[in-house]
C-alpha cells in the first residue's frame, strides 16, 4: 500500500497534486482488501451519475454490465465501477455495491425504488489467493464504505492485493508482485485520470526509457527473462497455453461526451496498456478499459482519448512500482535491487 515515485508525464502535460483518478471531480475511489487471503476490490464511484463506456480486448474477459453501458442501448450513465481478483467468483461485490447505493437512492428513479447502473471486471489472482476469502458482497459494500475523493494509495490494496505479473514460465517463482496504480493528467480545466490492477502476463515496461520493471523472472530469479524472449524461444523455460492474466482499469475525465465518444476513449485508453505491457489482449487475457465522463467541461474526444491513454501508461507503471513483496512474490524494487 506504499506510496511511491510516480512516472514521468508526458512533454507539456500538467500533472495533479494527487496524481489520481479522485482529482476527476465528483470521482471517489474505495478500497476492500482480505490481507492473509490476499484479494480485494476497488470501487470507483459517481454519485451525480457518468456518462459510461467500454472496451474490451482480452480473449477471456470477466465483465458485468457491459452491454448496457455501448452507445446503441439505452442507458444513460453509471453509478459506479468496480474492478475486482477472484476470477468470476468476484463478480459477486456487484451486490454489495448496488446495495449501498440503493440505501443512498442513487440510481435510475422505477418508481418504487431505484436502481444503480454498477459495472465492472474481474482478474484472475486465484493461483496467488486463498480460495475461502474471494471477493463478495461483503467485501463491495466495505469498499463502497471506504470511498473518498482523496484516495490516492496505491500498490497492494484493492483489486491490485492478489495481483501478479510475469507467469511465461508457469504459475510460481517465475512471478513478480503487480498492483494497483493510478494517474491523472490536467490541461487547463480539463482532468483525465485513469486507476488499473495489473495482473498481466507480459513484461510491464517504462515507455520513458525502455526499463523492463516487471515480468517473469530468470531461472535464478536475478533479473527478468523478458518475455518476447521466452515467446520467440531466445530464452529457455516458456509454457505453452498462457496462463490466465488480466489488466482492467477505469479512465475518468470531466469531459462533456456521449456514450459513443466515451467508447471511443476506452478504446484509445487501451494503447496506455499496448505501450507499457508486452505481450497485451492475449486469448487468456481478459483486458477491459472502462470510461466515465462527468460533463463538466466542453473538450474534443480526440484529446480525451489521447490523454487518457497516457494516463493509462503512467498508471501502470505506478502500479508495479508502488507494489510491494507479498506471499513470497518478490515485487519490483527488489528484483531490480539484485542486478
Amino acid at each position: 500500500m506504499a506510496m511511491t515515485e510516480r512516472a514521468a508525464p508526458a512533454q507539456g502535460v500538467t500533472c495533479q497534486m494527487n496524481g489520481s483518478i479522485t482529482d476527476v471531480p465528483g470521482i471517489e475511489v474505495g478500497h476492500a482488501q482480505h490481507p492473509s487471503g490476499l484479494t480485494g476490490c476497488t470501487v470507483v464511484l459517481c454519485r451525480a451519475g457518468a456518462v459510461p463506456g467500454v472496451d474490451s480486448r482480452g480473449g477471456a474477459p470477466g465483465t458485468r454490465e457491459t452491454d448496457c453501458l455501448r452507445p446503441e442501448n439505452v442507458v444513460p450513465a453509471a453509478h459506479a465501477i468496480f474492478l475486482t481478483g477472484g476470477s468470476a467468483f468476484g463478480l459477486d461485490c456487484a451486490a454489495g455495491v448496488m446495495k449501498w447505493l440503493e440505501e443512498r437512492r442513487i440510481g435510475l428513479d422505477v418508481g418504487p425504488t431505484v436502481v444503480p447502473i454498477v459495472a465492472g471486471a474481474v482478474l484472475n489472482d486465484l493461483p496467488f489467493t486463498s480460495a475461502a476469502a474471494r471477493p463478495d458482497a461483503q467485501m463491495g459494500l466495505k469498499a463502497c464504505e471506504a470511498a473518498s475523493a482523496r484516495e490516492s494509495r496505491q500498490g497492494n490494496i484493492g483489486a491490485g492485493t492478489g495481483a501478479t505479473v510475469g507467469k511465461l514460465t508457469g504459475m510460481g517463482r517465475g512471478m513478480v508482485k503487480g498492483g494497483l496504480g493510478t494517474a491523472s493528467i490536467r490541461v487547463g480545466e480539463l482532468v483525465v485520470g485513469a486507476i488499473v490492477a495489473v495482473n498481466c502476463v507480459g513484461d510491464v515496461v517504462d515507455p520513458a526509457t525502455g526499463e523492463v520493471l516487471a515480468g517473469t523472472l530468470t531461472a535464478d530469479g536475478s533479473g527478468f527473462a523478458g518475455a518476447m524472449n521466452l515467446v520467440s524461444g531466445a530464452a529457455p523455460g516458456f509454457r505453452e497455453g498462457f496462463p490466465t492474466n488480466t489488466t482492467i482499469g477505469v479512465v475518468a475525465t470531466n469531459a462533456r461526451l456521449d456514450k459513443a465518444m466515451c467508447r471511443r476513449v476506452a478504446m484509445m485508453a487501451q494503447d496506455g496498456y499496448a505501450r507499457t505491457i508486452n505481450p497485451i489482449h492475449t486469448l487468456a487475457d481478459g483486458d477491459v478499459v472502462f470510461s466515465m465522463a462527468t460533463g463538466a467541461v466542453a473538450a474534443d474526444a480526440n484529446r480525451v482519448g489521447a490523454l487518457a491513454a497516457e494516463a493509462m501508461a503512467r498508471a501502470v507503471v505506478n502500479a508495479v512500482r508502488a507494489a510491494e513483496t507479498l506471499g513470497g512474490v518478490p515485487c519490483s524494487r527488489e528484483v531490480r535491487g539484485r542486478a
